[in-house]
């Protein structure tokens, strides 16, 4: 399995923006497809968005589609999720995911190597 160790979490002001990363260590990050997810308390885990082993594909939530954008960088074993227009419904704890096999966005248990998350609070 990799490990992942996500940062960049923290307070900010609706309309604001957040860069979150994800670090990945362990085995060879190009293998796995990467996500990210979102939780609420008391609420399940939501998808938020995935990216291919190359980086060529993306996907996202409808929630955060042209607001959110996700990428790797395969030299640097990390991966980020640019998060502009925050809304306060954008408050969560945020987790980074690997897949090394199918996924689909409604199964985080496809997923299975998970950061410790950060959290991102947006205020109105």
């Amino acid at each position: 399995q990799v490990q992942l160790v996500e940062s960049g979490g923290g307070l900010v002001q609706a309309g604001g923006s957040l860069r979150l990363s994800c670090a990945a260590s362990g085995r060879t990050f190009s293998s796995y497809t990467m996500a990210w997810f979102r939780r609420v308390p008391g609420k399940e885990r939501d998808f938020v968005a995935a990216i291919d082993r190359s980086g060529t594909s993306t996907y996202y939530a409808d929630s955060v589609k042209g607001r959110f954008r996700i990428s790797r960088d395969i030299a640097k074993n990390t991966m980020y999720l640019q998060m502009s227009s925050l809304k306060p419904e954008d408050t969560a704890i945020y987790y980074c995911a690997a897949a090394a096999g199918y996924w689909d966005p409604s199964r985080p248990s496809d997923f299975g190597s998970w950061g410790q998350g950060t959290q991102v609070t947006v205020s109105s």
